[in-house]
């Protein structure tokens, strides 16, 4: 389950970005949309064959690193339920994390999709627990048991300093969290070098409220804790 359908969206809004340099499309510039759709295009190719050029050792590394980045910025207790994802094409592997948080008293759920381009429901996932294969041929629980996270780990394929996230395109992420109330801590994972300038967010795009790679955690200026479960 990973993202945005980008073959129709509105016109750009203003540029958010300027932290970290791009020369595609460097800011004042105000793409249209299809150029917007090219780039982000472009930048999904270009960083999904980078992270899959690194070895094993280097991915376990990375994850490794990210946890602890997790560990010391999250109160896992107050995040009794903890959305993550199964992952693919070079993702960091954070189900260490997920099974830690279990150990911990909390319970862990893996995003499916039930319907194309609808809101995903998160199935409880623990160490044992029989899986089928889903959308795309990911991995999922092969019986419903939903539950309603509280916060969500979300891979990223590329982020902005401003928390917007480049993922797959499908828009899944994006449709679900505009649905869901109150709103999960949402925590963008994944590699430090995925930085770009801007994805030049649309009116869908959803920002993340901290993101964390191996060598950082960034909050962005929103609450950092989970709301109240439900």
């Amino acid at each position: 389950m990973h993202e945005h359908d980008e073959s129709i969206a509105p016109s750009s809004p203003p540029c958010l970005m300027h932290e970290f340099a791009d020369e595609l499309l460097p800011p004042p510039v105000q793409p249209d949309w299809d150029t917007v759709r090219t780039f982000r295009k472009a930048k999904r190719a270009e960083l999904i064959a980078r992270r899959g050029a690194l070895s094993l050792h280097d991915r376990e590394h990375y994850a490794e690193s990210l946890t602890a980045h997790l560990l010391a910025t999250l109160d896992l207790r107050a995040c009794p339920v903890l959305g993550f994802y199964w992952p693919i094409r070079g993702e960091l592997d954070l189900r260490s994390f997920a099974r830690r948080h279990i150990e911990a008293g909390g319970a862990v759920a893996l995003p499916v999709v039930v319907a194309t381009n609808t809101p995903v429901e998160f199935w409880q996932w623990h160490p044992g627990t029989s899986m089928q294969r889903g959308a795309w041929n990911i991995p999922i629980p092969a019986e419903r048991h939903p539950l309603v996270p509280n916060a969500l780990l979300i891979p990223l394929v590329g982020y902005d300093a401003a928390g917007y996230r480049l993922g797959y395109g499908g828009g899944y992420y994006d449709r679900t969290l505009a649905g869901l109330t109150p709103r999960p801590l949402c925590i963008g994972v994944g590699y430090d070098d995925a930085a770009l300038a801007t994805i030049y967010p649309q009116p869908h795009d959803i920002p993340m409220d901290l993101i964390v790679t191996e060598r950082r955690a960034q909050p962005l200026g929103r609450p950092t804790t989970a709301p109240t479960p439900r």
